[in-house]
């Protein structure tokens, strides 16, 4: 099922009842805004060659640019982050990055307490995001760290209840089976 809100497209895949994937593609670069970073600062250099006749500020506008842009793609602009839910092992995040480069972290099912949608006041905004809550491995019964999802793609709440839906379908599973054993 693929559901689209007007930045982000959320995409679920179940491979079994235990195992599910949640995959959200967030805007593409916009060219437009790279454009006009770009074109105001080799104008700005343009501006300083032209005050000083030193062609080295070109050049390190240039560099710095170029620099700029890969630091960008490589280490802020994410493509896509997704959510790989297994109940017999645990829960993997991944983000993909616009330069192809990916980061995961691996949640392990016996540290899951639970998965919820929290939601923050922001200015006049109210902002919904889905959360991981990890057991305190002293005391059980509460929550000593709390797990953020996808937070550079920021999708709409009709599409974190699906998520939130269905990992609550698979952690009730979960506690069917450890309490038929």
């Amino acid at each position: 099922m693929e559901e689209r809100g007007d930045r982000t497209a959320l995409q679920c895949r179940q491979y079994s009842a235990s195992c599910r994937e949640f995959s959200v593609r967030c805007q593409p670069v916009q060219l437009r805004s790279l454009s006009a970073a770009t074109c105001s600062v080799w104008l700005a250099a343009y501006w300083l060659f032209v005050l000083t006749q030193n062609s080295m500020v070109l050049s390190t506008a240039i560099f710095i640019t170029l620099i700029g842009l890969i630091v960008y793609l490589h280490f802020v602009k994410i493509d896509q982050e997704s959510l790989l839910v297994i109940a017999s092992l645990g829960i993997q995040m991944t983000s993909s990055y616009a330069s192809g480069k990916e980061n995961t972290t691996f949640i392990e099912m016996s540290r899951v307490k639970d998965v919820v949608i929290n939601e923050a006041i922001c200015m006049q905004k109210v902002i919904y995001y889905l959360c991981i809550l990890l057991r305190d491995p002293l005391d059980p019964q509460s929550v000593s760290e709390v797990v953020p999802l996808f937070q550079s793609s920021k999708p709409r709440l009709n599409c974190l209840v699906e998520v939130y839906r269905s990992c609550q379908e698979i952690l009730e599973q979960r506690k069917t089976v450890s309490q038929t054993l």
